[in-house]
């Protein structure tokens, strides 16, 4: 059976927010859209679901998020998950400056966990809180170019 990678899909508590995030970090926005329904709450296994949602796209075309944010039900907030918690951990992007990745995060109010790390001669890497809590690993890719 074919099968092949579609997206990561994120509940956030302001999809504004996180939009302007990430498009600042060099995705766009495929599209946007409001929805509810029978076959939203079949899908998402949610009665009521009625969400806000919005598919954005890495500049070569590879990786996908999808952004939701509910209208119903009420959301629930949680605690941000640490980077040694079960389930979901983190989304990943390679950037061509670590640096200047870190400068657009700045000023989203976002910062890296710890600092910034260098595996051997290979990455230089950091974990950022990003909107609504979400882990956003950076990666420099040190023998690119």
């Amino acid at each position: 059976m074919p099968i092949k990678f579609e997206n990561v899909g994120i509940a956030v508590r302001d999809l504004e927010a996180a939009i302007a995030f990430f498009t600042d970090l060099g995705l766009t926005v495929l599209g946007r859209d409001t929805v509810s329904g029978e076959w939203a709450d079949t899908a998402v296994g949610l009665d009521g679901n009625h969400a806000r949602i919005a598919l954005l796209q890495t500049p070569d075309g590879n990786g996908r998020l999808e952004l939701f944010e509910y209208i119903h039900p009420d959301v629930i907030e949680t605690e941000p998950t640490r980077p040694n918690e079960i389930g979901m951990h983190r989304v990943a992007f390679s950037v061509d400056s670590i640096d200047e990745a870190l400068k657009v995060a700045a000023r989203h109010g976002c910062h890296p966990l710890r600092g910034v790390a260098t595996y051997g001669d290979v990455y230089k890497l950091t974990y950022v809180r990003g909107p609504s809590g979400i882990i956003v690993m950076l990666a420099q890719d040190l023998k690119k170019g």
